[in-house]
């Protein structure tokens, strides 16, 4: 029986939980090509060189894992979360957020204040999360990083200040044109989405593919213009909405 409590989130140290880890990572995503996958000599690497290798266990399982790097573009240096995964039957538990708290501790303990990582636009939970509960700002839209069908966002995330919203909150505007139509709004910019975007896919894969042409080249446009994305809230049962602003 699963216990409703979230499980503590620590460093991962031996070479079983390693293991777990990267086996959990290949399967929560779906990866079949090792290629895709993350050795535990890596994170041993990473954990003990300005790196991120933190997870949960349930019982002797590993259930949920993170890890990340120091990275840098060169003008700014931040800590990089490659990537986060929570176990199908332990998802709801609060992990997620856990994971990126432990994270956000092992990076300051390296001197590390700011925290970068990829999502994609057209998820609004992963979105909603990303934004409105750890308060990270989308700043930077990057179309097809990993291939074709893989838009992300690249969010920036402040450790220095406690997590929440970065930004306070706005009324939501009265009407939408519909999913990926910008609407312009004195010093802000909405752009709703669907709620969720895979049931889409599955039911109207023809509308789901325009809705995500249509996502990015507003994004591109926005973000190429100085815009960056600082929610994404519920709007209506089928319809999430970005709010973008100017920010420093």
């Amino acid at each position: 029986m699963t216990s409703s409590a979230t499980p503590v989130v620590r460093t991962l140290c031996t070479p079983d939980e390693l293991g777990q880890a990267t086996t959990l990572y290949r399967d929560v995503f779906g990866y079949t090509d090792l290629r895709q996958g993350a050795s535990p000599r890596l994170l041993t690497s990473l954990r003990d060189n300005g790196g991120s290798v933190v997870g949960a266990r349930d019982g002797s399982r590993v259930i949920a894992f993170a890890y990340g790097f120091h990275g840098t573009d060169g003008i700014s240096t931040y800590h990089y979360s490659q990537a986060a995964v929570v176990h199908p039957e332990h998802q709801g538990r609060g992990l997620g957020r856990a994971l990126k708290s432990a994270q956000r501790q092992v990076a300051l303990g390296w001197g590390t204040t700011r925290m970068r990582w990829t999502y994609d636009p057209v998820i609004a939970r992963n979105a909603h999360f990303n934004l409105d509960v750890l308060g990270a700002v989308a700043r930077w839209f990057h179309g097809d990083l990993y291939g074709i069908g893989a838009d992300r966002l690249v969010v920036d995330w402040d450790l220095t200040r406690p997590p929440g919203p970065a930004a306070p909150p706005h009324d939501l505007p009265s009407g939408t044109a519909g999913w990926a139509h910008l609407i312009a709004d004195g010093d802000l910019r909405w752009l709703p989405i669907p709620t969720d975007f895979a049931a889409l896919a599955e039911r109207e894969p023809k509308r789901a593919a325009e809705v995500r042409t249509d996502l990015a080249a507003e994004l591109d446009t926005l973000m190429g213009d100085g815009w960056a994305a600082v929610s994404c809230a519920p709007y209506s049962p089928d319809t999430a909405i970005y709010r973008f602003e100017r920010v420093g």
